[in-house]
């Protein structure tokens, strides 16, 4: 599901990432909720299916950061 609020291709690449990471954690025996507690997402403990763990984390890796002035 591509959300209307981000850019496709930060999207796609943000998705890419998120499976990658959650991948990693499958293998090594994790739950979808360590993923989301490996990328500080609090919200963990309802979590129980890869695909909604991959779409949180990769909205949180397209969520604007706030900048800061020098």
């Amino acid at each position: 599901m591509l959300p209307h609020r981000h850019n496709p291709v930060q999207w796609i690449a943000a998705v890419g990432y998120a499976r990658q990471a959650c991948a990693r954690i499958f293998r090594d025996g994790g739950k979808p909720q360590d993923a989301l507690l490996a990328f500080g997402l609090a919200r963990a403990e309802g979590c129980r299916d890869w695909s909604i763990a991959v779409d949180r984390i990769a909205e949180l890796l397209c969520a604007p950061r706030l900048r800061r002035a020098a």
